[in-house]
C-alpha cells in the first residue's frame, strides 16, 4: 500500500494544478469559471479565449497524466501505481482542491495517461475522436466516442496479454470517470441542445444571490 501512496499523492497534485484558469487569464485576463460551462478544461477555454490559449491547456493537462505515470515509473517498477497516479491525476483534474473542487472533465489528462500507458490506444482515442468533432462539430460527442475507444482498446490490449494487465483497471475506471463527468453534454446531445464548436460560450447562469464556490481567491474577469 505504502507503494501507492506517494504516486497518488503527487498524480493529485499535478492534476489539481488549474492549467485551464491559470491560461485564461493570462491570455485574455478572464476567469474562465465565469464563462460557458463553468469549468476549466480545453473545450471551455476553447470557447472564451481561443484556439491558442485552448492548444497550451490541452497540451498541458495531457501532460499531467503522463507526468504522474513518468513519476511512479522512476519511483518503482510497479505498473499498479502508474494506473493509480494516472487516475489520480484525472480526480485532481475533475475536483482540485485549490479551486473549489470544480475544475474539468477529465478527458486531456486521461488521454495523456493512456498515450503513455499503451501509445495504441492513444492512437485509437484520437483517430475515433477527431473525426467525430469534424463531423458533428460536438467536441463533448468526440471526447466521449474517444474516450470509449481509447479505454476499450487498452483493455483489450492488456486482457490479451499484450499490456500489463493492471491496465485494464485504467480503462475501466478512467472511462467510468469520463463519462460521468459529461452526464449533462449527454443530456444536452439527447435533447438537442448541446453547443456545437465554433459557438461562443455566455456567461454563466446562478441562481440569484448565489456566490459560486471558487476556492483560492482569484481576480474578476476583466
Amino acid at each position: 500500500m505504502t507503494d501507492y501512496l506517494i504516486p497518488i499523492a503527487v498524480g493529485y497534485l499535478f492534476g489539481s494544478l488549474p492549467v485551464g484558469l491559470i491560461v485564461g487569464w493570462a491570455f485574455k485576463r478572464v476567469d474562465i469559471r465565469d464563462f460557458g460551462s463553468g469549468r476549466t478544461g480545453m473545450t471551455n477555454v476553447l470557447r472564451t479565449v481561443g484556439v491558442p490559449a485552448a492548444a497550451v491547456v490541452l497540451v498541458l493537462d495531457m501532460g499531467k497524466g503522463a507526468a504522474a505515470i513518468l513519476v511512479a515509473r522512476l519511483l518503482g517498477d510497479s505498473h499498479g501505481p502508474e494506473v493509480a497516479a494516472a487516475l489520480a491525476a484525472m480526480v485532481g483534474h475533475n475536483w482540485p482542491v485549490s479551486i473549489g473542487f470544480k475544475g474539468g472533465r477529465g478527458t486531456a489528462p486521461g488521454w495523456g495517461g493512456l498515450c503513455v500507458l499503451s501509445p495504441l490506444a492513444g492512437l485509437i482515442a484520437a483517430a475515433v475522436s477527431i473525426p467525430v468533432v469534424g463531423a458533428t462539430r460536438y467536441v463533448s460527442l468526440g471526447s466521449i466516442v474517444g474516450a470509449l475507444a481509447g479505454v476499450s482498446a487498452i483493455v483489450v490490449i492488456a486482457a490479451t496479454g499484450h499490456a500489463p494487465s493492471e491496465y485494464i483497471w485504467f480503462g475501466a475506471i478512467a472511462g467510468t470517470l469520463v463519462i460521468v463527468q459529461h452526464r449533462d453534454n449527454i443530456q444536452r446531445l439527447l435533447k438537442g441542445e448541446e453547443r456545437k464548436l465554433g459557438r461562443p460560450a455566455g456567461a454563466v447562469k446562478e441562481p440569484a444571490g448565489a456566490a459560486r464556490r471558487k476556492g483560492l481567491r482569484w481576480p474578476r474577469s476583466a
